[in-house]
């Protein structure tokens, strides 16, 4: 990745959902990148509104998401069992 390109975590689209402006200049004019944890995350709050839900999946509409495959696999595997970390953080 250069200096276009930013990988970002759940927390960071929270906020920035949330309306913190301060996340906005560390986003601008770049292309946002995320696992696909971080989508099932997002989707998976309980209690989402509809309209909460439309935003989120908007917003995910404008990101590259990075999907499984065996070699993430293999390292989340090889890492969790590891450092004994969760699954998300692996």
């Amino acid at each position: 990745m250069n200096g276009s390109n930013i990988l970002v975590d759940t927390n960071i689209i929270l906020y920035l959902l949330s309306g913190d402006k301060t996340i906005i200049p560390l986003l601008q004019n770049k292309k946002i990148f995320i696992s696909f944890i971080t989508e099932l995350e997002l989707l998976l709050f309980k209690k989402l509104s509809e309209n909460e839900e439309k935003i989120i999946k908007s917003f995910l509409m404008e990101c590259t998401i990075f999907d499984i495959n065996p070699e993430i696999k293999k390292s989340a595997i090889y890492l969790r069992r590891k450092y004994s970390i969760k699954l998300p953080d692996a």
